[in-house]
């Protein structure tokens, strides 16, 4: 990667890394909660859920993925950890959320609650196991899993700015980027990969090209990649 490239990633990650940027964007919610969990009024539960459910519809326009969060989080009154362990869950078969419906939220809140009867936090799963163990999908070894890598940059990255880093037995050193399709046509314009399938190897090819400007960090580049994607519209 050539100088002139580091500096302005470096540049548009320094910016765009900023609250003011995310005021409409699902990360809203874990935040209410991380704030809650810091006062005391909330659990790391509380936050990990809210991070989980709201990465799980974080897909389409931003304004209608907070509009749909936000039903969601009515229909749980705002404890995500007690309506997940009261068991009792809203499940019919109109939307949640674009083709997501409220039989699908059943049955992750379903598998939630086993989970939660067993430990404290869902830290310690891996993407597999969350894939196929809390979101009911089908194993896929190529899938980059970027609602999971989204959640997991938002519950480990730990710089106090947008991030909330209440996952502490995380080191935000092997985090992956986030990889839609938005995210793939930005890096590939910016060069930083030339593959054509939007899998795990990709993402991680990415990821390691961020490694090159903050190799403990490398997922900071996500704000980089959103910067891009500000100026070049």
């Amino acid at each position: 990667m050539d100088t002139s490239l580091k500096e302005t990633l470096i540049g548009w990650a320094e910016e765009y890394n900023d609250p003011k940027y995310f005021q409409e964007d699902p990360i809203i919610f874990p935040t209410q909660f991380a704030r809650k969990y810091e006062a005391g009024e909330a659990s790391v539960a509380d936050v990990e859920i809210s991070a989980l459910l709201s990465s799980h519809l974080a897909w389409g326009r931003r304004a209608m993925i907070v509009r749909d969060c936000g039903r969601m989080f009515d229909e749980m009154c705002w404890k995500p950890y007690d309506y997940i362990m009261n068991g009792e869950y809203r499940d019919e078969n109109a939307s949640l959320h674009r083709t997501i419906k409220w039989s699908e939220f059943a049955a992750i809140c379903t598998r939630l609650k086993g989970i939660y009867e067993k430990t404290g936090s869902i830290e310690g799963l891996t993407d597999a196991q969350i894939r196929t163990g809390i979101f009911g999908q089908k194993e896929d070894r190529k899938a980059p899993n970027k609602k999971i890598s989204m959640m997991r940059r938002w519950l480990v990255r730990d710089d106090g700015k947008v991030d909330l880093g209440v996952w502490k037995s995380s080191d935000k050193k092997g985090l992956i980027l986030p990889l839609d399709v938005h995210v793939y046509d930005q890096a590939t314009a910016l060069g930083l990969t030339g593959r054509r399938q939007k899998d795990i190897v990709t993402a991680l090819e990415i990821t390691d090209a961020f490694r090159e400007i903050w190799p403990d960090d490398p997922c900071k580049g996500d704000f980089a990649l959103f910067g891009y994607g500000v100026n070049n519209r």
